[in-house]
């Protein structure tokens, strides 16, 4: 092959590359658009569900408080002479250990199993707290590393 047609091959080549670098380079900026639309669209989805969720939850409140307040424009009943017995929601609360909630029992049920096997001893679970400092450690830290820091004898 002659110089000048390995030159021409050569130029025909480089100029196919740069064609298709080109069009690489618009099919990424294209598709990175894409990526943004749909961030964009999700991101929307989000604070749309997010403000229903808020909507849901004022309208709530509002009828809750529209109730309370017919509540309390209504006229109060005639008191009885005799009292009446308490109802037993009210028993409940005095007593609470003695019959848990339905939710309770659910999620407790496995606990509940351990428990049979064990003495019937009540017992009472604490977990710690993680990661929480109190401002007064902090500063006592602070002065124990400064102490140490004084007693170092530097030799330079």
């Amino acid at each position: 092959m002659t110089p000048s047609k390995e030159i021409d091959e050569l130029r025909n080549k480089r100029a196919q590359l740069e064609e298709e670098s080109l069009q690489l380079d618009e099919k990424e900026k294209n598709l990175e658009e894409r990526v943004q639309l749909l961030e964009e669209r999700l991101a929307i989805r989000g604070l749309e569900d997010h403000n229903q969720s808020k909507m849901d939850a004022i309208n709530s409140l509002e009828a809750k408080m529209n109730e309370l307040e017919q509540k309390l424009k209504s006229p109060l009943p005639p008191s009885p002479k005799e009292p009446q017995p308490e109802p037993e929601h009210e028993e409940e609360a005095v007593t609470p250990m003695e019959e848990p909630p339905a939710e309770e029992v659910a999620e407790t049920a496995s606990e509940e199993h351990v428990a049979e096997e064990e003495p019937a001893e009540e017992y009472v679970e604490v977990t710690p707290i993680e990661d929480v400092q109190t401002p007064q450690f902090e500063g006592a830290e602070q002065e124990v590393r400064k102490q140490h820091d004084k007693k170092k004898r530097k030799f330079f």
